[in-house]
């Protein structure tokens, strides 16, 4: 994770490739959220930035909301058994105690992840920093009764709470 903040002012003046370079982390997967941001400049506060980085996603066809959920990585999925998530999915999956499970767990984990993707075609996106490991097991039980158009906006919502504390640690709100 960054330890410096930027500074509204900063990202108010970033050219194209500086914001997105800057901000990409703010969402898995390709930048195009973050991208098409740019041009909503200049942002107020952080919580302006942050409506407009959601309009940008919720205003999105279908297929661009799908691309981005199928961009997140499986909670205990293979790229986090190698050590090959993101930096911030990293850190958010060890908050939520994801990196000290027992072999059966593990193995519990990759089924319900299969199950969900089965059924979804995208993988169970939950904002790991707001949950632990036995709130994300009653969340695949309970949205894997959903139909997948019930279970799109609630995975997006999810992809919202993620980037605001991805937010959070990138930006200041006060200059």
């Amino acid at each position: 994770m960054q330890t410096q903040q930027l500074t509204l002012a900063q990202i108010n003046a970033f050219d194209q490739h500086q914001f997105v370079s800057a901000l990409s982390s703010l969402f898995e997967g390709p930048p195009w959220i973050v991208t098409e941001t740019w041009q909503l400049r200049p942002f107020l506060s952080r919580a302006h930035f942050y409506q407009a980085l959601c309009d940008v996603m919720y205003q999105a066809p279908v297929e661009r909301k799908i691309a981005l959920l199928q961009a997140h990585p499986d909670l205990v999925g293979r790229a986090a058994l190698a050590g090959t998530l993101t930096p911030a999915s990293t850190s958010e999956q060890a908050v939520a105690g994801l990196n000290r499970l027992t072999a059966e767990e593990i193995v519990n984990f990759h089924h319900l992840n299969t199950a969900y993707r089965d059924r979804f075609g995208f993988p169970f996106v939950i904002c790991a920093r707001e949950n632990k490991k036995a709130s994300i097991l009653a969340g695949f039980a309970a949205r894997l009764q959903h139909t997948r158009d019930e279970e799109i906006p609630i995975a997006l919502a999810e992809v919202a709470k993620i980037c605001s504390f991805r937010l959070h640690d990138l930006v200041q709100d006060i200059e």
